[in-house]
């Protein structure tokens, strides 16, 4: 769901993009990557050129391939400056998206729907978009509308009560039934909504991440560098020799380590520990990864298999399929100067931070929740500073009591149903202390990249 703007900051039109296959995720990822990095974190910039007439640098996104697209007309916009508007949003639609472009009708039991349904008739008639329903859900069950409000006033920043036309009219956007669509929308326009969704074959299952090569000199395979880094690293590590039983163990674990086309991942961290250690940066591998003896000569770890008891299983498993994870630990002070080698070798394009999404505690729920609710701020603080944990609603309307609220009351009772309510779900995106993604090709093709705030 994309807002378009015009040069003077205003909404040009609304309109959904919806992915066919992986090319069209890609494009997809692209778009949003452009429209987050141009703008400060936590918002976008998108406007009609950049689909219509994009710069050269991203000419393959223009009428963005293998996406559908749905305007998302404004409501009522049955005035005459409205219609003239419309007209030509849909013009441009159908040029932009031929043979891809569908009119989108929201019904939520709303006083105008009747002017609107017929507005968009008219319009899609003369411009040859077909119509599909769409439902705008916020919700799965109408019984959430006072949670969504409270979400809404958490987004504005203002009580729920001073939120006026922000929040939602009536509670229809939920996950309505397949017979009370039937009753609202005529069947060609809900016949659409599956024509839609059998165009859209794209499944998440189908990205696969793809290793950087540049950790691989010229005249190796991943795994012969692999085993001759390995068995450089072991001479070096044991200088009177390599025990048979290290030995053993190091080719099990080259084994199943090129079975599970591991090695790039491995010479990727064998590298960045390699600068790490030329630079004087001190820098520690940790966790599961400390049972392998390949990290051990590598100089990722310095658990020596020779004296331990290694369960490399723990670290990497045929049977789980997981790829392996290894954690390292760089001195704090330095730790920029490994961001800036691995962006420098890689790219911008190639390389991010990861983000992290911060998820509802008892803390913030409280917090937050209670601030919507429009309850003094000290009693707020008062109970959010007090409570780290709760384990259920009643759990949480005995403990307000200990704060000197009245556990009977319609406002405790709501404070707690809410703020249970909230817990688990996403708060905000953060930066990962030292998470990296590295792609082989465009990393924004795999997944959509935006500015962090120290950016």
């Amino acid at each position: 769901h994309f807002h378009l703007k015009q040069r003077d900051g205003r909404t040009a039109l609304s309109l959904i993009l919806l992915a066919q296959n992986r090319n069209g995720y890609g494009n997809l990822s692209e778009l949003i990557t452009l429209a987050r990095t141009r703008s400060e974190k936590g918002s976008y910039l998108l406007t009609a050129d950049d689909l219509a007439r994009p710069a050269a640098e991203f000419a393959h996104l223009r009428g963005m391939p293998d996406c559908l697209a749905i305007l998302l007309p404004a409501y009522p916009g049955h005035e005459a400056a409205d219609v003239d508007r419309l007209h030509a949003q849909a013009a441009w639609m159908a040029a932009v998206f031929p043979d891809r472009a569908w009119m989108g009708l929201n019904l939520l039991h709303r006083a105008f729907d009747d002017a609107h349904r017929l507005t968009i008739e008219e319009v899609a008639l003369q411009h040859g978009l077909p119509i599909t329903a769409l439902g705008h859900v916020l919700m799965h069950v109408r019984s959430r509308k006072p949670l969504q409000d409270t979400l809404s006033a958490i987004r504005i920043g203002k009580p729920v009560a001073q939120c006026g036309y922000s929040l939602a009219q009536n509670a229809e956007q939920h996950l309505r039934a397949r017979l009370r669509l039937a009753n609202i929308y005529a069947p060609e326009v809900l016949a659409e909504t599956i024509r839609i969704a059998g165009l859209c074959t794209f499944s998440l299952e189908e990205l696969r991440y793809e290793y950087p090569d540049e950790v691989v000199p010229p005249g190796h395979t991943p795994s012969s560098f692999l085993r001759s880094e390995t068995y450089l690293g072991a001479r070096r590590r044991f200088k009177e020799g390599i025990p048979a039983k290290v030995q053993a163990q190091i080719e099990y674990e080259l084994e199943l380590i090129a079975h599970m086309r591991y090695e790039q991942y491995f010479l990727t961290v064998y590298d960045i520990v390699r600068f790490a250690r030329a630079n004087n940066i001190l820098c520690q591998g940790r966790g599961s990864a400390a049972n392998s003896a390949v990290c051990y000569c590598l100089g990722i770890t310095e658990v020596d298999p020779a004296r331990a008891e290694l369960l490399f299983e723990r670290f990497i498993s045929r049977e789980r399929n997981e790829p392996p994870d290894i954690d390292v630990d760089f001195e704090h002070q330095r730790r920029e100067e490994v961001i800036q080698y691995i962006y420098n070798k890689y790219g911008r394009d190639r390389a991010a931070l990861a983000a992290v999404v911060i998820s509802y505690r008892p803390k913030s729920a409280l917090r937050d929740s209670g601030k919507a609710l429009g309850i003094d701020l000290a009693i707020v603080e008062k109970v959010a500073k007090t409570h780290h944990w709760f384990d259920n609603k009643s759990d949480l309307i005995n403990r307000l009591a200990e704060c000197g609220l009245d556990p009977d009351s319609e406002l405790a009772v709501q404070w707690a149903t809410l703020a249970q309510q909230l817990l688990g779900f996403p708060r905000h995106l953060s930066q990962h202390p030292g998470g990296f993604v590295i792609a082989r090709g465009k990393l924004s093709r795999l997944v959509p990249i935006e500015n962090a705030t120290m950016a």
